[in-house]
């Protein structure tokens, strides 16, 4: 059942902010958990772990409904990780839930030693991607993707929103091999629907055409990217928008040519660090396949280790807020 967003003031002090979701905007409570409730209703094999993150990572869903495979390993993301692999060489499919931090800083050499060398069927799904928290570094994942992408094997995928991560539950769980998903949770923005949009692992989709500008996008930055195209229509300046929801292995041939059949400005949007995301991925494709846009600028995280803060300052202060990257862009285009 869709809600809608309650209201709150834009907050420009360091109190924090959960939700991704703006004013009025429709939202969709917990789509990942019950997704893989759903999913899991004929499948025994499905089992849950978690580090001490269920009702932040929305499995305490499956934990209710599945208490006989839901297993919690408390707080030992290391132990997550080893005991995901051994279920997996049982025969089981895990989906194993924390927060990216804790996932790709803390258990990084079980996941690359354990699960991914021997290619086991663990799905990884991780909270708190890049800026979608105020509670600064040690909770902000801005380079999850950069260091996830250089493991050998590992299926990556950055979803939009709820009806994203509800489509890419099922993919990923068929899927033979060790996934992992960045995860919006709790009260999840819905924006998708209106585009005849489908999930498919592996495949970037075209959401809308645009001659003037082509964003190139993941994860929730494809909802800051529509917000922009629209905004910039009022300067007669026409959007584009493409979705990479899957990060590895990436979709090159769609980009290719969604950048070739136009002379645009291609502006690469995403809620991670530039260094080693989907900017530099987008740019190395490029210029493997010999193709020169119009101009190419990449909309992502700084460098930098981010402050803590609202969310909606955050987002203006580091420039993936609609207003600041509606102006950055016009300021690109002169």
């Amino acid at each position: 059942m869709n809600t809608v967003a309650e209201k709150k003031p834009r907050l420009t002090t360091s109190a924090m902010i959960a939700s991704i979701a703006a004013e009025g905007q429709r939202v969709q409570a917990a789509p990942f958990g019950k997704a893989l409730v759903e999913y899991a209703a004929d499948r025994p094999e499905i089992v849950g772990l978690t580090a001490d993150l269920a009702k932040y990572t929305d499995l305490h869903l499956f934990q209710k409904a599945y208490p006989e495979r839901f297993f919690q390993m408390g707080m030992a993301e290391q132990l997550l990780m080893a005991a995901a692999g051994g279920m997996a060489k049982e025969g089981l499919v895990p989906f194993a839930t924390t927060y990216a931090v804790f996932a790709t800083r803390r258990a990084y050499d079980f996941i690359h030693q354990v699960i991914a060398e021997e290619n086991l069927n663990v799905k990884i799904c991780c909270a708190l991607p890049g800026l979608t928290t105020g509670y600064g570094p040690s909770h902000q994942a801005t380079e999850d993707l950069a260091m996830m992408r250089a493991i050998p094997g590992l299926t990556i995928v950055d979803p939009c929103d709820a009806l994203d991560l509800e489509q890419a539950v099922p993919q990923i769980a068929a899927h033979q091999g060790p996934v992992y998903m960045r995860l919006a949770r709790g009260n999840v923005p819905l924006v998708l629907d209106e585009y005849d949009y489908k999930f498919e692992l592996g495949k970037a989709k075209e959401i809308r055409d645009g001659n003037d500008v082509l964003i190139i996008s993941s994860g929730f930055m494809t909802m800051r990217a529509l917000e922009v195209a629209k905004a910039l229509e009022a300067d007669n300046v026409s959007v584009g928008v493409l979705h990479c929801p899957t990060i590895k292995p990436f979709d090159e041939a769609t980009v290719v040519e969604q950048v070739s059949k136009k002379n645009r400005l291609v502006v690469v949007a995403e809620n991670h660090s530039v260094i080693g995301g989907l900017g530099e991925i987008v740019a190395t494709t490029l210029m493997r396949h010999r193709v020169q846009p119009a101009g190419f600028q990449m909309a992502g995280l700084p460098d930098a280790f981010l402050d803590a803060g609202a969310l909606p300052t955050l987002h203006d202060r580091y420039g993936i807020s609609c207003e600041v990257l509606s102006r950055r862009i016009r300021e690109w285009l002169k």
